[in-house]
């Protein structure tokens, strides 16, 4: 019985070898454009660069400070989960814990990166004694573990875990914004002096958010009848 279907003549050799061409044309071109796409993104990232930051860099030194100031504030906001039933206090301190910890988990990680420790056993020495004006610690504050400004006591934050309802509340805004104050110094000086731009932007936006927070949380400690303690 013969087959009624037509048979069609493969592409003939000569016919191929254009589209081979072609194709072998296209993997170039989107090879180079993959290649130029990865350069780009790593100088975007730093990756290959030499110069890093050094030990006593402006870089280096806010990350390890800004991230250990940063872990006391989670920590106080963290108490408020068992504390308060104060619905706004516990979104703010969400909000605070969530925020710093991504930004104290960068800070290292880019101190891993560099290669330098996570600590050092000078505190605040990146930053010249001009800025440091007016924030001295007493010898007291810092042997009761208030190592820079508007950090906490070991004292402070042994009461305000004793606390809880309104009481803890309004002990929570106060010990928070005297901690944002005194942190917003370290990130203004690291927005205007740090080499690396993720470490500038970084601390912009750290001394943005904090700037707002500490007016909303004036304005929610006033709600509660309290005062600001003095700023550090």
């Amino acid at each position: 019985m013969t087959d009624p279907t037509p048979r069609t003549d493969p592409e003939p050799p000569a016919a191929r070898r254009p589209r081979r061409a072609l194709t072998a044309v296209l993997v170039v071109v989107i090879a180079a454009g993959l290649l130029a796409l990865g350069g780009g993104l790593a100088v975007a990232l730093g990756i290959g660069q030499t110069d890093q930051p050094t030990a006593d860099s402006v870089d280096a030194g806010f990350a390890r400070d800004m991230s250990r100031h940063h872990l006391q504030a989670v920590e106080m906001a963290n108490l408020a989960t068992t504390r308060s039933t104060d619905p706004d206090v516990l979104r703010l301190a969400f909000d605070i814990a969530s925020t710093q910890t991504n930004q104290a988990g960068r800070m290292q990680g880019w101190l891993a990166l560099w290669g330098l420790p996570l600590t050092s056993g000078e505190v605040m020495g990146w930053m010249d004694h001009a800025a440091m004006a007016g924030h001295e610690m007493s010898d007291t504050e810092v042997a009761d573990g208030a190592v820079m400004p508007g950090m906490a006591t070991e004292t402070e934050l042994a009461q305000l875990r004793s606390l809880s309802g309104t009481p803890f509340d309004v002990m929570f805004l106060q010990l928070m914004i005297r901690h944002h104050q005194g942190g917003l110094e370290m990130a203004q000086y690291g927005q205007q002096h740090a080499g690396e731009a993720v470490v500038r932007g970084l601390a912009r936006s750290i001394a943005e958010t904090q700037t707002a927070e500490t007016t909303t949380m004036e304005e929610m400690l006033r709600a509660r009848g309290g005062s600001p303690l003095p700023a550090p």
